[in-house]
């Protein structure tokens, strides 16, 4: 009988609590509203979650132009700039807020900043809805950077006052390299009093730094459009193991695992846990597997429900 494939099985894994609130919140509002229910954008990027929603009566919209007058529509996890909730106002609709408590912190301080007169530099990816939503907070006062080289290039209107903000989905090691630069040609710089890049992110991404180096292939749960989960396989990769994002089973691949004798496995974020489980299971249909976790830290953060949606 051939020796079991190791799975190395990272945790903490898969659902944060600003997950769990926003896909809680869009279950409690199809119970207690009438349909349909509109939410704006992905709740969060994960397409199983989106698909069991819209299963149960939810309808996504990109923006809120496609929401009738009047109609109840949920925010993202993402959250969303000023100048959406000044339209969702206008128009008389019922807004139910699913934005990530750590994200909305982000929206404060980038007022905080801009209202002291900084410019608010951003750290994050263009087009990304939370980055999209934290630059209309205060758009004529905050630039934003993806790495280094646009640190070199940036021009500000006073040196001597300049902050910094990070989208909460980044990969702390990557993110410092850029504070690094940012702090050369600005030595002034501020920052926020704790860390953005969000607890979760970060006890993620040290999982997976504590399983990819024992493993010859790393997979990672997630969506293409899932910034934490992309954060993850580059990680792994820069850690020097081969590393693949999966949406599910369905996305493995036969030459990933060919003579992998250890594989590492984890999951984004905003992946349900269900998804991890079928992985594996995928792996024992093609031979005897035996499952090791390692975690590197507990999660017993919850974050309080709207009181629109209650009990």
């Amino acid at each position: 009988m051939s020796e079991p494939t190791i799975v190395l099985l990272a945790a903490p894994r898969s659902f944060c609590a600003g997950v769990e609130r926003a896909v809680e919140i869009v279950e409690r509002v199809l119970e207690q509203r009438p349909h349909p229910v509109y939410v704006r954008k992905q709740i969060v990027h994960n397409s199983h979650v989106v698909a069991d929603l819209e299963a149960r009566g939810a309808v996504f919209v990109e923006e809120l132009g496609e929401v009738p007058d009047g109609a109840t529509v949920v925010f993202s996890a993402h959250g969303v700039a000023p100048g959406v909730r000044a339209e969702a106002e206008a128009r008389g609709l019922a807004v139910v807020d699913a934005t990530c408590p750590l994200v909305t912190k982000v929206h404060a301080e980038a007022r905080r900043f801009a209202a002291r007169g900084d410019t608010v530099v951003l750290v994050g990816h263009a087009g990304h809805e939370e980055v999209e939503g934290t630059l209309g907070e205060a758009p004529e006062r905050t630039v934003l950077v993806a790495d280094a080289d646009d640190v070199a290039a940036l021009e500000v209107e006073d040196p001597g006052r300049v902050s910094y903000l990070t989208q909460t989905t980044l990969a702390a090691d990557e993110v410092a390299g850029v504070v690094d630069a940012l702090r050369a040609r600005f030595p002034d710089l501020r920052g926020p009093g704790s860390d953005d890049i969000c607890y979760a992110s970060t006890n993620r991404q040290e999982a997976v730094q504590a399983i990819a180096r024992d493993a010859d292939v790393v997979l990672v749960v997630g969506s293409p459009n899932s910034s934490n989960s992309q954060r993850l396989v580059e990680l792994a990769r820069r850690l020097g193991t081969e590393a693949h994002l999966i949406d599910d089973a369905a996305g493995l691949r036969d030459e990933w695992l060919a003579g992998a004798r250890v594989v590492g496995l984890s999951a984004g974020a905003s992946a349900p846990p269900r998804l991890v489980e079928e992985v594996i299971d995928a792996l024992r249909a093609r031979g005897p597997v035996a499952v090791h976790e390692r975690r590197t830290a507990s999660e017993f953060l919850r974050f309080a429900l709207p009181p629109s949606v209650r009990p």
